[in-house]
């Protein structure tokens, strides 16, 4: 009996150690740098952290320069309804339900609709997801206007020497641009152990530096031929960038859009471990500074006659011509949108085209109606909402046309 005692006792210690060491480690990573990763996408926490990325993961800043483009301001009253699969259907309930953090209207330069919720406000850095593909769209093709970049042929691995003899190395550019490399990449979100979750678990939590994973990549068909959304085609985009200019993307970034663009807000673009932007995601900046860049493209890549990024640079970006890359219903392509450098075209063209972030991240810009809207969102349903989405933008650019 004796025994039995000392054994009871032994064990109950034992059980209140590793309880106490349990509870210690829990209050150790909630107060880490760690946390904020953890629990990224957790609902309670998401809102919080797509507006506070910078404690998420490291970042490099992104200076804005000191002429501001201004914005003149007017007044504009959002449809009520809009139509969707034939319904009518409420703005607002769509709103609420997507979880808008920011919407910004603008047209003809001047803001017309400009609404925070959840807690963002015009000061917020909101993070761009993959809106920030369509950024570095734009960088490539000043790179390429100040011969940085020979050609959108050239292979990846003429600028990048750790990719030359790897499969991503005999991609072209202009393949890895309108997501037609022909690299297998799993862009699946929910699975914890796919390509695109398991690329930042290895840079952030293991230390690998990004070229080595991009590296590690195969080719599953002949690049060209069918358009596949995948988001390792940017960060070798961005490999390429960073190789040809010299400079990290965030600096030239700084230096050759965010500055002459007129910003008003310094930027941040987060980065692996080791310093590297994560070019496939990422950028944070504020609402009215992502729909400087729309209008940017809304003008021809121009601001006040200036030019800033190519205006045939931006005429290739939305024009594509190869037939995996047209929207609707097309057997080489993934996706019914269609695909430029980095950016979307949706169904039923109407000239418009916009950037897309995950869990409802937009740029929207409709030429015919000189409207740019940005929608900020933790919208948990993001992957079924894109196309009810551009129904919802489309409605607001229509309305704007007759004001108040």
């Amino acid at each position: 009996m004796k025994v039995l005692k000392t054994a009871l006792r032994i064990s109950g210690w034992t059980l209140g150690t590793f309880f106490l060491v349990g509870v210690a480690a829990f209050l150790w990573l909630r107060q880490s740098p760690y946390w904020a990763g953890i629990t990224l996408f957790a609902e309670g926490y998401r809102v919080e952290n797509f507006r506070a990325m910078d404690r998420v993961f490291p970042y490099r800043e992104v200076a804005r320069a000191d002429s501001v483009w201004a914005f003149d301001e007017g007044s504009f009253s959002l449809p009520s309804t809009y139509r969707f699969n034939g319904e009518t259907r409420e703005m607002k309930q769509f709103l609420e339900q997507t979880e808008t953090t920011g919407l910004l209207v603008v047209q003809s330069g001047v803001i017309i609709h400009e609404a925070y919720r959840l807690g963002a406000d015009e000061q917020s850095l909101l993070t761009s997801w993959s809106m920030a593909k369509s950024v570095l769209s734009a960088l490539i093709g000043i790179a390429i206007e100040e011969g940085h970049i020979g050609s959108v042929r050239d292979p990846i691995g003429l600028y990048v020497p750790s990719l030359s003899d790897t499969d991503y190395g005999a991609v072209p550019i202009e393949d890895a641009l309108t997501m037609s490399s022909g690299m297998g990449f799993d862009e699946d979100y929910d699975n914890p152990f796919s390509d695109i979750n398991m690329l930042f678990i290895r840079a952030m939590a293991m230390g690998v530096p990004v070229e080595q994973t991009i590296a590690e990549l195969v080719s599953v068909r002949s690049p060209g031929i069918y358009n596949d959304y995948v988001s390792s085609d940017s960060m070798a985009l961005g490999l390429v960038l960073e190789h040809a200019t010299g400079m990290q993307v965030s600096d030239y970034l700084s230096s050759r859009l965010w500055g002459p663009m007129g910003a008003e807000s310094d930027a941040t673009w987060s980065t692996d471990r080791t310093g590297r932007e994560f070019a496939l995601c990422c950028l944070n900046a504020t609402l009215r500074d992502y729909g400087r860049f729309g209008r940017l493209y809304l003008q021809g890549g121009q601001r006040n006659g200036q030019p800033i990024i190519p205006q045939d640079w931006i005429q290739q970006s939305l024009n594509p011509t190869a037939a995996h890359l047209q929207p609707g219903d097309n057997p080489d392509s993934s996706w019914t949108f269609g695909y430029g450098y980095q950016w979307w075209l949706p169904e039923e063209p109407q000239g418009d085209f916009l950037a897309i972030g995950v869990w409802g991240q937009y740029i929207y810009v409709h030429p015919e109606h000189e409207v740019v809207i940005v929608k900020t969102s933790a919208d948990p349903n993001f992957d079924d909402n894109d196309h009810e989405s551009v129904a919802v933008f489309r409605a607001i650019a229509e309305a704007s046309r007759f004001g108040d």
